[in-house]
């Protein structure tokens, strides 16, 4: 990955378009059931009776083996309830969490990085949970499962919505309530399922398994929190853009005052966003909300005082906790110090092949150009640039990355295959190296060729003059 002269060992990349042994078949099982469930468990047929057998074959080694072969027997039968369900939702996370564990064990061989660190502190409980709206939620849940995704209407869709508005008020079901609302959301704008061109499979089915486990009591309690006190080196934004959200993701390196080993951190900051929005305007909706996007920006670290962190390595930001520091280059963090920080563990609920974004730095690479987009050659293994997730809101662009001699980034694993996400990319302007951020105009730019940051600055103040007023009445 980096040489060792500047810090580090060189990347595996083979390993990375090496084949994973199970992988296949374990994402098999899990196709399998994600297909029975596109037109329903009430009266299933052979075709779904094989991917439930399928999905119990798979956990047959495992502690869940006697509860889930009842549950797709009975499930089979067309006389499952909702604890079988669950079963068979428990089955499918923790197939796909055996998933995103093989590839983040290949992915820490391939930099040669130590591994996750063990679990902190268990999740702090919450004994005065509505019990009766978890099971509320549940039985909405089954019913979608029994009537499949060719099965939904809008009468059925709409069962969430009382459910969903008793829980918002309860803190503790927050988290639940804003998945099974968005689910419900996505639901309703695809009804009557039966004419639908196209079923997206394994979404749904992500989506029902996590809800159905986020019902069970202590299931979506929030993580224990502790305080870290030290400096925090910043590696990158990774920005996530929805129609009506924005969320911008500090990806960093976190070295305790104490000596203690440095640790990959994020810390993260979401507004709600209008239509008229867009591009770098996006950081006049996050600014006001984290003064670590100024010190992104800026290229510094961070000095934190006690700074709150959950077991997963997810800074709570509170500015109060937090002052510049002095300058730290992104290249100079990822040859140093990225090498030796250790990763926190993952939640159960949250292993998933998805959720794998794994800080890399890669140099000495050449770059080809084809149909998809940019392609990295690293120690002749190809590695394809993700070049969708390039975000719109700051100066890196895919051409800039095709032009790079050094990228920090994040790998990802999707459809099949490991990418890279870049975050930062060196490159040669006029025979000086030049780095490009993406998060290089968090913190405001005065490139009069980004409009969007003075568009988004007026239209901002016109609905805050707004909203101001509706609040004033």
């Amino acid at each position: 990955m980096v040489p060792d002269d500047k810090g580090g060992g060189l990347m595996r990349a083979d390993l990375l378009t090496d084949a994973v042994e199970g992988l296949d078949e374990a994402l098999a099982a899990v196709d399998g059931f994600d297909e029975a469930l596109v037109d329903g468990l009430l009266r299933p047929q052979p075709a779904q009776a094989a991917g439930l057998a399928g999905l119990a074959d798979a956990v047959a080694g495992s502690p869940l083996a006697g509860r889930v072969a009842e549950a797709a027997g009975k499930t089979a039968a067309g006389a499952a309830g909702e604890d079988h369900f669950v079963a068979l939702a428990a089955a499918r996370t923790a197939l796909l969490g055996s998933v995103h564990d093989a590839l983040l064990a290949r992915i820490d061989e391939a930099v040669g990085r130590p591994g996750a660190e063990e679990r902190g502190p268990a999740p702090t409980g919450d004994d005065d949970r509505a019990v009766n709206l978890l099971i509320a939620a549940r039985g909405w849940l089954c019913d979608l499962a029994r009537a499949g995704w060719r099965g939904i209407d809008h009468e059925l869709v709409a069962g969430a919505t009382p459910v969903v508005s008793a829980m918002l008020p309860e803190p503790g079901l927050r988290r639940t309530a804003a998945l099974l609302d968005g689910f419900a959301a996505e639901l309703a704008a695809s009804c009557p399922g039966a004419t639908l061109e196209r079923v997206p499979v394994r979404r749904w089915a992500d989506l029902w398994a996590r809800a159905v486990l986020l019902t069970l009591p202590g299931a979506a309690s929030a993580p224990a929190v502790t305080g870290a006190t030290g400096r925090l080196l910043p590696l990158g934004v990774d920005v996530q853009e929805h129609a009506t959200a924005v969320q911008a993701q500090v990806h960093g390196v976190f070295e305790p005052a104490d000596g203690g080993v440095p640790r990959l951190v994020r810390a993260s900051v979401s507004a709600p966003k209008p239509d008229s929005v867009v591009g770098a305007g996006l950081w006049q909706l996050l600014r006001p909300h984290m003064s670590l996007l100024a010190a992104v920006s800026e290229g510094r670290a961070v000095e934190l005082d006690a700074m709150p962190v959950t077991g997963e390595g997810d800074l709570v930001w509170d500015d109060e906790r937090a002052r510049t520091g002095e300058p730290a280059d992104v290249f100079a963090t990822a040859r140093v110090a990225l090498p030796s920080a250790v990763a926190a563990p993952v939640a159960p609920l949250d292993r998933h092949p998805v959720r794998i974004a794994v800080p890399v730095l890669l140099e000495g690479y050449g770059v080809e150009e084809g149909e998809e987009g940019s392609v990295l050659e690293v120690a002749g293994v190809r590695l394809a640039v993700d070049v969708d997730r390039v975000p719109a809101a700051g100066p890196l662009t895919p051409e800039a990355v095709a032009s790079s001699g050094a990228c920090v980034g994040l790998l990802r694993w999707d459809a099949g295959r490991f990418l890279l996400q870049p975050l930062a990319v060196e490159r040669t302007v006029r025979k000086k190296g030049v780095a490009v951020h993406a998060g290089a105009w968090a913190g405001g730019t005065t490139d009069k060729a980004v409009r969007a940051e003075k568009a988004a600055t007026d239209a901002v103040a016109v609905l805050r003059e707004r909203a101001g007023r509706l609040l004033r009445k």
